[in-house]
Formats: C-alpha cells, sequence, structure tokens
C-alpha cells in the first residue's frame, strides 16, 4: 500500500464506484492530518499541493513530506502537483519529486492545450510521474457565468480527443463546477458527467468541490466521476478550529499548540469528507 500511483488509486475508484478525496496541503500539519484521515477510515487518498503556495512552502518540501509520510501507512496515498498552468511549472513538479502532476492548459485555445499537455505528459512519461489535464473551463465560484454557462462546460467529443491526442491519466472537467467559495449553489450538470464518463477512457477529475451541496457529490461518484478536490473547506475547518481555540481562551500565547489543536477538526473534516464520496462503502 503505502504511497501508490495517483492513476492507479482513481483507476480503482473507477471500478469499485467511490470517489477520492483530493485534499489541498500547504505545511505538514494539512498533510499528516488528511493521511491520519484515510487510514482511520481505510480509503485511499490523494495529498495535493498548489503551486501558487510555493512561496509559503517550496515544492520539493512538500512532496518529499507527502511521500515520506505515505510511505509510512497502510492505505494507498497518491500525491499530486495541482494546477500547474504552464510547461515550466508542471516540470518543476516532476523535478522536485511529485510522483503525479497537473498541467492546466484549460484557459487556451483547444489546439494549444493539447500541445502543451502532450509536452508535459512526454517528459512525464521519462520519470513515470502521471498527468492530470483539463479541458473546458473551471473558472471561479465568485463568477456567475463560470458556474451557469454551459458553453464554457467540457465538450464530449473534444474530450475523447484530447485523451488520445495527449495521453494524460486523467481528465479534470467542467460541469458546473469552479474553484474557491460560491456566489451561487452550482447545480452539476448529471448529464454531461453521464456521457464523459461513457466517452472517456480516463479517469474523471471535479475540481471545486468545496461547498456544492452533499447530494450531488455522491451523485457525481455514482455517476462515476473519481477525484474529487477540497481545499477552501479544508482550510476553511482549520481556521474556525484555530478560532475556535482563541475564543475559547485555551492555549494562550502557545502557537505551536495552535497547530496541534486543530487535529482532531481537521481529522474529522476529512473522514466526513470521505465518507460522503464513499455511498458504496468500500474498505481495503
Amino acid at each position: 500500500m503505502a504511497l501508490v500511483k495517483v492513476k492507479d488509486i482513481l483507476k480503482h475508484a473507477t471500478e469499485h464506484k467511490y470517489g477520492v478525496a483530493a485534499i489541498n496541503t500547504v505545511n505538514v500539519e494539512t498533510i499528516k492530518y488528511a493521511i491520519l484521515a484515510a487510514e482511520q477510515e481505510k480509503v485511499p487518498l490523494i495529498v495535493q499541493f498548489y503551486p501558487g503556495f510555493s512561496d509559503y512552502m517550496a515544492l520539493k518540501y512538500i512532496s518529499y513530506t507527502a511521500c515520506d509520510m505515505a510511505r509510512k501507512v497502510s492505505v494507498p496515498i497518491g500525491v499530486h502537483l495541482d494546477h500547474s498552468n504552464s510547461f515550466d511549472i508542471a516540470v518543476s513538479g516532476i523535478r522536485d519529486g511529485f510522483p503525479s502532476v497537473m498541467v492546466d492548459g484549460s484557459s487556451l485555445p483547444y489546439d494549444e492545450n493539447v500541445a502543451l499537455t502532450k509536452a508535459v505528459a512526454k517528459v512525464a512519461r521519462v520519470f513515470d510521474v502521471d498527468v492530470e489535464a483539463e479541458l473546458g473551463h473551471v473558472g471561479s465560484g465568485d463568477n456567475l457565468d463560470d458556474i451557469i454557462d454551459a458553453s464554457r462546460y467540457t465538450n464530449v467529443e473534444q474530450a475523447v480527443g484530447f485523451v488520445e491526442k495527449t495521453g494524460c491519466d486523467a481528465l479534470a472537467v467542467a460541469v458546473g463546477n469552479a474553484h474557491g467559495p460560491y456566489v451561487k449553489t452550482p447545480n452539476l450538470d448529471f448529464q454531461r458527467i453521464e456521457e464523459l464518463r461513457a466517452a472517456v477512457s480516463v479517469p474523471l477529475v471535479l475540481h471545486g468541490c468545496s461547498d456544492i451541496p452533499r447530494e450531488q457529490i455522491q451523485e457525481a461518484v455514482n455517476l462515476g466521476m473519481s477525484k474529487f478536490n477540497i481545499a477552501t473547506e479544508y482550510f476553511r475547518a482549520m481556521y474556525r478550529s484555530f478560532e475556535d481555540t482563541i475564543a475559547n481562551h485555551n492555549l494562550r500565547d502557545n502557537g505551536v499548540g495552535l497547530l496541534e489543536a486543530t487535529k482532531e477538526d481537521m481529522i474529522a473534516f476529512v473522514i466526513d469528507k470521505i465518507r460522503l464520496l464513499n455511498p458504496n462503502k468500500f474498505s481495503l
């Protein structure tokens, strides 16, 4: 078990009809608590990192820490670099030890997205690194058009050709989801998900899963979505745990203790997401 390739985890999830929580992390504590939750539930999990936080924590430190922790537990843990929007960022993730990287060319014209993704996949194959790509516009939750404008959703026919041309191992899709807090409750396009799952050969990824209604998340699992990215809600859980501890005047002037005090709240949050994504109650 332990450190396992992301594409193998997602293939297993697709075959056994559960979703994998892909938890964005920023430091040792956020990695550790997510992994502890997965081990408690006996279900695979993906630890990932957004390269926009690299000024706070260098890629090599996150990849080393996450991979080292993963090797020491009994459940399959994948380690992934999220949202690299250029060739250089994606390749820097490969250089710094991430076993899986995402290259996001979704803001580019289709042909340029294909070319960028194919170029990253070519490098990744040399180092046995998995590649997630994105097709369609998964925009910002504070932009209403990014949520409701179906012309920005992933085109099924394009998705089939995109996967064949690029050789990506997983595909992030736009089906009414978006990143960050939502200005309006999203309504996922379940028909689009169903059509994509029937047509595309690789596992499907849903970005922007924080605050999507629970029943919609479970329906997406049942329709064959495999990877569910969660960042906003995880960091919110951390913040609120800090807030409660401070408000109760616990651990006054103890910064280290404050970090440790979030442990149970953050583990509980991840356990809840793992169970939400596991409606058919798979367990190792």
